[in-house]
């Protein structure tokens, strides 16, 4: 199917049948969900999560509960600044350095309590939370369709601050696991974990990308992304 007929399928449904939860309307976002922190609970309950010191997460509202266990954890979480927009293009949040880690993890208060950085200042990315609108038992994701997510693994792998040792997982309502096949880029991410609030999906996903798919990139957007310049020379 394509991917964007399942995304609103997903939407719809969320909405329609009361999962949805604020922002709303679901449509056009990583979809908040009923359930989002008993999967974040789920989450922290792996050994991948227990042994994770840094931790890359989207900024949307349904890894709020993730971003917030993890700095209450004493794990540094990474956010991408939106559309990578600046050359430092990652705010971190260090709980040692902050005196309101709720405040902090939330998409508004990610500037006012973290700390702009560039790739430079990342370490080792142990594991990596990403959001999805839909995502398969066997690790494959539609996002909300800029790509964005991709590519900031894409950057950080051509930097080495991840490699095959990173554990990238996803949490989502049970209704986003679909059974639908659909066409995957190179470029894309797979999930090896998928945690919804009632289970823990193993998905024995292989074939992440290597670096940046600099084909599927015009000069256009390269431009348009600081970072991306900076790592092509």
């Amino acid at each position: 199917m394509d991917k964007q007929d399942i995304r609103e399928r997903i939407w719809d449904a969320l909405e329609a049948e009361g999962i949805a939860r604020f922002p709303f309307p679901p449509h056009g976002r990583i979809p908040n969900f009923d359930g989002a922190k008993e999967a974040a609970e789920r989450l922290a309950a792996l050994p991948q999560w227990e042994a994770a010191t840094a931790i890359k997460a989207n900024p949307d509202a349904p890894q709020l509960p993730v971003r917030r266990a993890a700095l209450d954890a004493g794990k540094t979480v990474y956010m991408a600044v939106p559309r990578l927009r600046d050359e430092e293009c990652f705010v971190e949040l260090d709980p040692a350095e902050l005196t309101d880690t709720d405040a902090a993890a939330t998409v508004s208060g990610m500037d006012d309590h973290g700390v702009q950085v560039g790739p430079d200042a990342l370490p080792h990315v142990d594991l990596v939370v990403s959001g999805s609108v839909a995502v398969t038992e066997t690790g494959d994701r539609i996002g909300k369709g800029e790509g964005y997510s991709d590519l900031e693994f894409a950057v950080l792998r051509e930097l080495g601050l991840v490699d095959e040792t990173t554990t990238v997982v996803t949490t989502v309502h049970e209704r986003q696991v679909v059974d639908e096949a659909f066409e995957t880029a190179d470029h894309d991410v797979p999930m090896d974990v998928v945690v919804t609030p009632e289970r823990t999906v193993r998905t024995g996903a292989t074939g992440r990308p290597d670096g940046v798919d600099w084909d599927a990139l015009d000069e256009e957007r390269i431009e348009e992304i600081p970072v991306l310049a900076r790592v092509r020379e």
